[in-house]
């Protein structure tokens, strides 16, 4: 039994390399303005059903919720009004890229994300095709409340599993559940918390400047998520920097192992079954279905999240994104 869990652990390492061969080149780089053309601003209600009215761009840009400043983006809640208790809830910013990939690398320069209280920030990709889960979702900087530890989880439609955890190395963070299906376990998706990864989420991570996550998503390697903390002297220098359209960017072994390693073994979970084109997604929410659910659990305080997200205005101060740079590269 030995030599044949050895054999598969092999063949799985062979398939997170074999990215290697496909050569992904710079298809799109939004740095400072140009978030403000090739997305938009989503304005419909919360389906995760949070406490929280996504504004469109004409609003956030009037109100100072999204801007650019010193070359960074900026996108943040509302943090100076008492919300109404029957408002849709506090103002904040949902957006969604125009453009979708079947393949990529995704590499995100953030350096500051949304921390505190009720805050539930995510970057993360979904099916544009959908609906939803057909076609998958993959959650790549994922939290809630005083959380310091990342979480990166797949959610699919049924017959997506991961498999035994010494099928998953390497990868440096702690395997969560293994069922990817949403209707299992309360739609919990199958993911990894970044145990070992330094200050990777929530107020560490925004003392520390940030980082550098990237998202690889390939038919024949899975999906994996890295991250970088700011101060690491491991980050590689085409993520640090980025690459030229003419030249070429791959993910190896050369980037150290992946916090989160999902391989789409046929077996366990057909990558073709289960997803395509993906957009971007970034949002702020509060309260809601997971940092909601949680509340009384979260060291927040005796108030309800609701309550607490309308009258402490103050208390979503460092409820913002800061990025500096959002690539995409795909193979031709």
């Amino acid at each position: 039994m030995r030599t044949g869990h050895a054999f598969l652990a092999t063949l799985h390492l062979l398939s997170l390399t074999q990215c290697a061969s496909a050569w992904f080149y710079l298809d799109k780089e939004w740095i400072g303005e140009a978030f403000f053309d090739g997305w938009d601003w989503e304005t419909e209600n919360d389906p995760t059903h949070g406490r929280v009215n996504y504004v469109s761009q004409a609003d956030a840009m009037s109100k100072n919720l999204s801007y650019v400043e010193d070359g960074q983006f900026f996108m943040r809640a509302d943090d100076v009004s008492i919300v109404d208790t029957t408002a849709r809830g506090r103002d904040s910013i949902r957006i969604s890229s125009r453009d979708a990939w079947e393949e990529a690398i995704f590499v995100l320069d953030v350096e500051h994300m949304p921390a505190g209280c009720s805050t539930w920030p995510a970057w993360w990709t979904l099916s544009r095709k959908g609906p939803w889960p057909n076609g998958g979702e993959i959650d790549i900087i994922e939290g809630v409340n005083l959380n310091v530890e990342n979480q990166a989880t797949l959610h699919t439609t049924p017959e997506c599993q991961m498999p035994p955890d010494y099928l998953r190395q390497p990868q440096s963070g702690t395997s969560l559940n293994t069922d990817c299906d949403t209707s299992v376990d309360n739609n919990a998706g199958c993911g990894a918390r970044f145990s070992n990864s330094g200050p990777s989420y929530g107020k560490p991570f925004n003392e520390n400047h940030g980082g550098y996550y990237t998202m690889v998503k390939s038919p024949s390697s899975g999906i994996q998520v890295w991250f970088w903390p700011r101060d690491s002297p491991d980050i590689p220098t085409e993520i640090r920097h980025g690459v030229s359209n003419e030249t070429t960017i791959y993910p190896t072994w050369q980037w150290g192992e992946p916090a989160a390693n999902f391989p789409m073994l046929k077996d366990y979970c057909d990558y073709h079954d289960h997803f395509n084109a993906h957009r971007m997604v970034f949002d702020l929410t509060f309260c809601g279905d997971w940092a909601g659910n949680v509340w009384s659990t979260s060291g927040c305080g005796p108030t309800t999240c609701v309550d607490f997200v309308n009258n402490n205005p103050s208390a979503f101060s460092e409820a913002y994104w800061t990025i500096n740079s959002l690539r995409v590269y795909t193979p031709k």
